[in-house]
């Protein structure tokens, strides 16, 4: 076929490219068959499997394409490092996978000429840069599509009213690798001539580029603008694209460093964290290399590189880059709990004339038990939560509300850093927020939701490279576990949390971990156990404890202290306590208190404690704390030989734990009522399903129900096929059921 003359450019750079909008296995389906600790996959014969970390699993199938089989043979290839997450995944994993896209390109070659060019426009026009000018490329060149039968007789793509449809992935980078050079730049520049639309600026100078010879100083300059205005309508995976092959034109070895930092900093946005990390390798960027450590790394580190970095940058022509490099160290001072750390952060704003962020001067006051100050910086911060807004400044907005117990403004806040990111095309940003979002869609009466959202989160921390992040995710849903009476779940995602946590010096994930086992015992009557790990929680020190996780502990702390007799410690942890809940009149954290100073009194006067809790729940959001108020409450009643209120506080606390799918506590409560003589209401009947299982139980059950394998199920909820098969074997005993036919049965029935 005659193409137009070609001249031979080097070879185009590869990364990892986007997921393909060709049909191939589901992401969860395919997760499921990739390589998984400790059981892995079969790899290519003689050649052993390392044990992969979970977020490089999830990354691993992505640059595989979903492909089970690359998977196995990319994971094969990894260093050890590279395997558990400390090194970035390679640049080139098509070239990893040399078995599999051999047998691919045979079929490619096996095809006509005229029919292999058309497909690798096709590929050009999707990979790596997807750019939608595949069709009219075609019609300004006259080519005839007849020949793409060929392709379609093959079984190796199909013409359709949207474009050329490949098979699979691997089948299109094989189309792209096994064409010549030159015909790889003919392609290019067929299509960078029909790029001339509003807003294709962008993509007609990556097919320029991609067609170009070799260094060139104007088109490098192109690239740089066209990477700004990517960046500016939102693609920052463009933008990344764009600078990094700015930087691979330009001429000047001095401003390659620059275009490589830029290009790192947009793959980051863009959600492609492994590539960032590779760019930033190349540079001297340390402030970025410090963002990278603070979602990767260690946070220590992490917050030692930003705050040099403030420095560095605090008296240049943009004070702006200073803040934002403080409000990171801020987010790294957070992570490791470290107060020391907090307080240096804030001496070198002073110096420097930075306004520190809201959330580092508060924690700092706060750590000090200066409590009025803390207060008014947190209450300005968190009324910063307007739509619209700059993600991480909502985030920001988000904690400040957390930290004064206003669950819904920290919603509010950050759901709408969700919102913004994903707008923006910030990817990495949506889990950040999600982060914080869980806390308070759970506490507000949300569970089952905040879970799902907590899950789906954690999977994007995971694939954006942000495994701290991922860390505490994990915690989060340890926490839920605990909620909902899931141990053995609570216990592998504490111990996952604690692990990688302890060893990026994580103060946060590690205390919120610990305080779900701690909770989980106080759940299931385990007082001297709970008070145990609540009492360690405290004397934690940075990188293993939080004040923050600890304050938040502080009201069951009171609880197990008491149950165990111990009220001297119990009434010094309430003292500041309530100190802090006074000083920010929150309801919730007031109520709270109250409920502390019930348990602490006896008679009348601990009665009158309690009615003064339920009081203050009733202006606050917390729902499953006021439950449990209720539910002590009922107790002390009972006690008390105040029968009638005993049992109404008793059956208001039952419904509430099962709305919140907490056995533990539904068991409690139905004990007392027993206690009272009562019929305690047993538990729901065969045809509630949702009241019979745990949030997590019904999950499953559906899952498998629908025949995924206790693998897909175990990859899709990021926990082990152990856990899924005690979880299972669970479900049937609950519901009387021996197999999975059974099972589909049961939920058809229910459903309908």
């Amino acid at each position: 076929m005659s193409v137009v003359t070609p001249v031979n450019p080097p070879r185009l750079p590869h990364r990892s490219p986007p997921p393909p909008s060709t049909a191939r296995p589901s992401p969860n389906t395919a997760l499921a068959a990739a390589p998984t600790p400790p059981e892995g996959v079969p790899a290519p014969e003689g050649v052993p499997v390392p044990a992969l970390s979970d977020g490089v699993r999830v990354r691993l199938l992505h640059a595989a394409h979903g492909d089970p089989r690359a998977a196995a043979e990319l994971a094969a290839a990894l260093t050890p490092r590279q395997a558990i997450g400390l090194d970035p995944l390679p640049a080139e994993p098509f070239a990893l996978a040399p078995a599999l896209l051999r047998a691919h390109r045979r079929d490619v070659r096996a095809l006509p000429d005229d029919t292999r060019f058309l497909l690798l426009l096709a590929a050009a026009d999707q990979y790596p840069i997807p750019t939608h000018a595949y069709e009219r490329a075609v019609t300004a060149a006259g080519l005839d599509t007849q020949p793409l039968d060929a392709a379609e007789a093959a079984g190796i793509a199909d013409a359709t009213a949207q474009g050329v449809v490949f098979r699979d992935a691997w089948t299109r980078v094989a189309v792209y690798e096994s064409a010549s050079t030159a015909d790889r730049r003919a392609a290019h520049r067929l299509l960078a001539g029909v790029l001339s639309g509003e807003g294709e600026r962008p993509r007609r100078s990556w097919h320029r580029a991609a067609a170009a010879l070799g260094p060139s100083r104007r088109l490098a300059a192109e690239l740089r603008l066209a990477a700004k205005v990517a960046r500016a309508i939102g693609e920052p995976a463009l933008a990344s694209a764009l600078a990094e092959r700015a930087a691979g034109l330009t001429p000047d070895p001095a401003e390659r460093m620059p275009l490589l930092a830029r290009a790192a900093a947009e793959a980051w946005r863009s959600g492609d964290g492994d590539r960032a990390r590779r760019l930033v390798a190349a540079t001297d960027d340390d402030a970025l290399a410090g963002l990278l450590a603070l979602r990767s790394g260690n946070a220590s580190e992490a917050f030692d590189a930003l705050l040099t970095a403030t420095v560095r940058h605090g008296g240049g022509p943009d004070p702006n880059t200073a803040a934002h490099l403080l409000a990171r160290a801020t987010e790294a001072a957070i992570y490791t709990g470290d107060l020391r750390r907090c307080r240096e952060a804030a001496a070198v704003a002073d110096r420097l004339g930075i306004l520190p962020p809201s959330t580092l001067g508060a924690l700092a006051a706060a750590f000090e038990g200066r409590y009025d100050d803390a207060r008014d910086v947190l209450e300005a911060a968190a009324g910063r939560c307007g739509p619209g807004g700059d993600p991480t400044g909502l985030i920001h907005a988000g904690i400040a509300a957390l930290l004064l117990g206003d669950h819904t403004r920290a919603f509010t806040a950050t759901s709408r850093a969700a919102a913004s990111a994903r707008a923006r095309g910030e990817t990495a940003t949506v889990p950040q927020a999600m982060e914080f979002r869980t806390y308070a869609e759970f506490w507000t009466g949300r569970p089952r939701a905040a879970e799902a959202a907590a899950v789906e989160a954690l999977r994007q921390a995971y694939a954006t490279g942000q495994d701290n992040g991922a860390c505490h995710l994990q915690a989060a849903l340890a926490m839920f576990a605990a909620v909902t009476g899931d141990e053995q779940v609570c216990r592998e995602r504490a111990e996952s949390a604690r692990a990688h946590a302890l060893e990026r010096g994580l103060g946060l994930p590690a205390a919120l971990a610990m305080y779900a086992l701690a909770f989980l015992d106080l759940a299931a009557g385990r007082y001297a156990a709970s008070a145990a790990r609540l009492r360690a929680l405290a004397g934690f020190g940075p990188g293993h404890g939080h004040r923050a996780i600890r304050h938040l502990a502080t009201p069951h702390y009171v609880e197990a202290a008491v149950r165990t007799g111990d009220t001297r410690v119990a009434g010094a942890a309430h003292a500041d306590y309530d100190h802090w809940a006074r000083t920010v009149r929150s309801a919730d954290d007031l109520a709270l208190s109250a409920r502390c100073r019930a348990l602490l009194a006896t008679g009348e006067e601990a009665v009158e404690h309690y009615r003064a809790a339920l009081d203050l729940h009733a202006s606050g959001t917390r729902d499953f704390e006021r439950a449990r108020t209720e539910l002590l409450f009922g107790s002390a009643l009972r006690r008390l030989r105040n029968r009638t209120e005993a049992r109404d506080r008793l059956h208001s606390a039952l419904e509430a734990f099962i709305h919140f799918g907490s056995p533990h506590c539904a068991d409690q409560a139905r004990a007392e009522l027993r206690a009272l003589g009562e019929r305690a209401p047993s538990a729901p009947g065969p045809d509630d399903l949702t009241g019979r299982l745990t949030a997590q139980q019904l999950a499953i059950a559906r899952m498998a129900a629908d025949g995924a394998t206790n693998r897909e199920i175990a990859a899709r909820l990021l926990l082990s096929p152990r856990t899924i098969d005690h979880h299972l074997r669970g479900v049937f005993a609950r519901l009387g059921i021996r197999s999975r036919i059974e099972l589909v049965r049961l939920l058809g029935e229910t459903a309908n």
